[in-house]
């Protein structure tokens, strides 16, 4: 992987770069839209590329147990697997550990936990995920971490940086293959000290880019930033920074004000499923019956198939009928939005103007530009 910062904003420490991989460049800052199983919900490779999405998530836990990575690598890898020849990242399986496992024990070596599926026993250490991600065969890797909960104390979270160290400098050795990149991820909770001391360990590390986890599992939208500032500036300039599982656009936004270059959540494809859809003036609630018979689009303008072809009447009509073709729609548009939202933030960028956007932005969400008094969910406002 190379990369290489294109501009660097003077108002801001926002920037455009560009990453090389050996399935092509993709331009930051980017959100990559989450294919938990080797897919993104609802739609098609086809219909990612439309969109003009140019990298995608796949999650190393989920593919571990189902399909498993031996069936992934002998049919090409990921790429080939699910017919996606563009950049494609894995993440670790560390929060899917934490998070879907009823039964885990975590020692030095790694983590045994029971499958989420069936219940059977599993184990994960740094060599085992770098094991798997290798023949998953994504572009870029993430070291395997331990995500502590929200509500762990600072003792626990101490340990956790530790270990977390520990295990990365464990994958570091683990790595063979010279094709894929391998990002650290930047641990530490809400305490300023502890994020600190994880991201000037990994530094210490030298990885081909750094990653901020265990964020958006409880803390408030200012806290998180808070936190996104203070470890950006610890991390170095001539390396990708990932912002893990954030967010909502809004999020995306002032993280990229903070200088991170890359996102991933599952935002924009599960509202989408859930009837909500994303548009310059807020969230859209399709099953509202006041769009029965509205004959316009989610969003005039929108360059998407959806909104080129479908009225918002006709896309009630499908989710209160609960038709399987409402959810590919509605997430067509959604992943639409978000990828011209990104290209709209470089384009800003580009030109000087990324205070100008940030305040039209809020101007038209209807929120009077102040980004952390935001609450998601109470934002359908203005002549949708």
């Amino acid at each position: 992987m190379e990369f290489r910062v294109i501009q660097n904003c003077r108002q801001t420490r926002a920037r455009i770069g560009e990453i090389n991989t050996g399935h092509g460049r993709f331009t930051t800052p980017v959100f990559m839209p989450v294919g938990t199983q080797a897919s993104v919900k609802a739609v098609s490779s086809e219909d990612l590329k439309a969109a003009g999405v140019e990298i995608v998530l796949a999650n190393t836990y989920h593919l571990y147990l189902r399909p498993g990575q031996g069936v992934i690598a002998r049919l090409g890898g990921l790429h080939g697997f699910m017919n996606w020849h563009r950049p494609v990242l894995t993440d670790s399986g560390g929060f899917q550990v934490y998070s879907l496992s009823k039964l885990r024990t975590i020692t030095e070596e790694g983590v045994t936990f029971q499958s989420h599926l069936d219940g059977s026993t599993h184990f994960i250490g740094p060599k085992e995920a770098i094991g798997i991600q290798e023949a998953l065969g994504a572009d870029i890797i993430m070291a395997f971490d331990e995500c502590p909960p929200y509500s762990a104390d600072y003792q626990y979270l101490l340990d956790s940086v530790k270990l977390t160290t520990r295990w990365a400098r464990r994958c570091l050795e683990a790595k063979t293959r010279e094709d894929q990149a391998l990002f650290g991820i930047v641990q530490g909770g809400v305490y300023e000290d502890l994020r600190k001391r994880s991201a000037e360990d990994l530094v210490e590390l030298d990885f081909s880019g750094y990653a901020l986890g265990g964020l958006s599992v409880g803390e408030d939208r200012e806290t998180r930033l808070d936190i996104v500032s203070q470890t950006r500036e610890r991390l170095p300039l001539d390396r990708p920074v990932y912002l893990m599982g954030v967010g909502s656009p809004e999020d995306l936004l002032e993280a990229v004000l903070l200088g991170v270059d890359m996102f991933d959540c599952v935002m924009p494809t599960r509202n989408a499923r859930n009837g909500t859809l994303f548009t310059s003036r807020g969230r859209l609630t399709i099953k509202n019956a006041r769009f029965v018979d509205d004959g316009r689009p989610i969003e005039e303008n929108c360059g998407c198939y959806t909104c080129s072809h479908y009225s918002r009447a006709y896309l009630r009509h499908l989710f209160m009928a609960k038709e399987i073709l409402a959810y590919r729609l509605n997430t067509i548009h959604n992943l639409y939005y978000y990828t011209h939202l990104m290209a709209e933030i470089r384009r800003a960028i580009e030109e000087g103007s990324i205070e100008e956007y940030r305040k039209r932005f809020y101007a038209l969400q209807g929120t009077g530009g102040n980004a952390l008094s935001l609450h998601p969910g109470s934002r359908e406002k203005g002549p949708l």
